[in-house]
């Protein structure tokens, strides 16, 4: 029987395995780190292209510094920028380019082509992986 520490240990692969081939593609092909990515993503879901800092560090799972610099990065490359809630100046958003959804847009596609490949791989490479793979995929 496996035990919950072992099937920790294989979701942590499978995670390192699938995050560090979509890590390479999306700045490959896009110029966008994964973080990035996933950042847009957030943004472009949100109503009307904005998130409070706090909200979209909780989805991203990083502390409020590191999203600061990573909305900084954002701003710098013009893909969204930081703005005062005008209710409590103490509120700051991130708010979505045009720029920043046209290059979610066009980095989506090779998101979801190579998550779907690495997953592919990572079954074919370890096959204990394969009835977790199946039983996630549904």
């Amino acid at each position: 029987m496996i035990t919950d520490t072992d099937l920790w240990a294989r979701l942590l692969t499978l995670h390192a395995h699938v995050e560090s081939r979509l890590a390479q593609a999306l700045q490959r092909r896009h110029g966008l780190g994964l973080s990035e990515f996933r950042a847009l993503g957030f943004l472009a879901g949100a109503p009307d292209g904005e998130l409070r800092m706090q909200d979209l560090a909780g989805r991203l799972g990083l502390n409020q510094s590191s999203v600061t610099r990573l909305v900084g990065r954002l701003d710098a490359a013009g893909l969204a920028y930081r703005d005062l809630c005008p209710d409590d100046k103490r509120g700051v958003y991130a708010v979505l380019k045009d720029d920043g959804r046209a290059r979610l847009d066009a980095a989506r596609a090779t998101y979801e082509k190579v998550l779907t490949g690495a997953l592919d791989e990572a079954a074919d490479q370890h096959p204990d992986l394969r009835a977790l793979l199946g039983a996630v995929r549904g």
